[in-house]
């Protein structure tokens, strides 16, 4: 907050304890049961309206807001940039409560530390506290089921972007992943689309127009080739998808697919090593792993 706006807020504050105050004053001077003054309001001739001052425990009430407003401003933060005498803030509560739910979980978490990933997978535990990760932190994109939605992938099958080992996924959940799809629609032309949209359906066995699919088959092969590959199997380095089956991130209809050759495509997974920690990304991993797999055998073979 700017010294600025900081004075604007004390003025203010202290303006309306101000008034407080005033009004408390001005109400206070004639006693209860006194002949007041009428408002000058009047009912049916006779039903008239006085001006009686507030009964005594009102006013008491009154004051001692007053004084608790007071106090608390000098205690915690309200006065612009004054942080008051006790030092509290929204930042320190909160991490106060992170710190007390990290000591709380930290024996369940020191148990989770001696097993590597397949034993992760086969205890119960740790999959169980795992699912409730996955739900808080996953969820919302992927949804509950892990199933993704359109432009978030599918973490039940075997179709895998950035790579399905337990070393991509764990990278994938620590440092996030950002995936781009370059707008091709001014370079290619209308008709240049349409060419590469139909080649692009050919490649994944769908309906296409054998002579536009076959002109698109150039047009890939200048433009596409680099990300996707020369079969259209992608490349999981680059995070470029597979075109060759039925698994379409933003769906595989010639309308999606236009419109991603056109606009283009900009994802991002984010980065969830500072928020989670390394115990929780290492669940994950491996519940992601069983999402798309059985777990592993007793004996720690897949």
């Amino acid at each position: 907050m700017t010294a600025g706006w900081s004075l604007f807020v004390i003025v203010i504050v202290a303006i309306n304890i101000v008034g407080c105050i005033w009004l408390m004053w001005a109400t206070a001077r004639r006693r209860p049961g006194q002949d007041s003054e009428t408002t000058g309001h009047t009912w049916d001739g006779d039903l008239a309206e006085y001006n009686n001052p507030l009964p005594r425990w009102w006013l008491w009430l009154f004051g001692l807001s007053i004084l608790f407003a007071l106090v608390y401003l000098a205690l915690y933060p309200g006065l612009g940039s004054w942080q008051g005498l006790l030092g509290w803030s929204q930042q320190k509560q909160w991490q106060q409560q992170v710190d007390a739910a990290e000591q709380a979980a930290a024996p369940l978490f020191a148990r989770f530390a001696a097993l590597d990933t397949a034993g992760l997978r086969r205890d119960e535990a740790a999959m169980r506290v795992a699912r409730n990760l996955f739900a808080n932190h996953c969820a919302m994109c992927h949804g509950s089921d892990a199933r993704g939605a359109v432009g978030f992938p599918n973490l039940t099958n075997s179709d895998w972007q950035w790579g399905s080992s337990e070393q991509d996924i764990h990278a994938t959940i620590a440092q996030g992943r950002t995936g781009v799809m370059p707008a091709w629609g001014e370079a290619l032309g209308a008709q240049g689309v349409e060419e590469v949209v139909a080649y692009v359906q050919s490649l994944s066995g769908m309906p296409a127009p054998a002579a536009t699919a076959a002109a698109g088959a150039a047009r890939y092969q200048s433009f596409c080739i680099a990300c996707h590959g020369p079969d259209g199997t992608g490349q999981q380095l680059l995070g470029a998808p597979n075109l060759t089956d039925e698994v379409w991130v933003y769906g595989g209809t010639a309308e999606a697919i236009r419109q991603t050759v056109v606009q283009g495509r900009n994802n991002q997974m984010p980065a969830h090593l500072e928020l989670l920690g390394e115990q929780r990304v290492r669940l994950l991993t491996a519940h992601v792993l069983n999402l798309a797999s059985a777990p592993p055998a007793a004996d720690g073979s897949d």
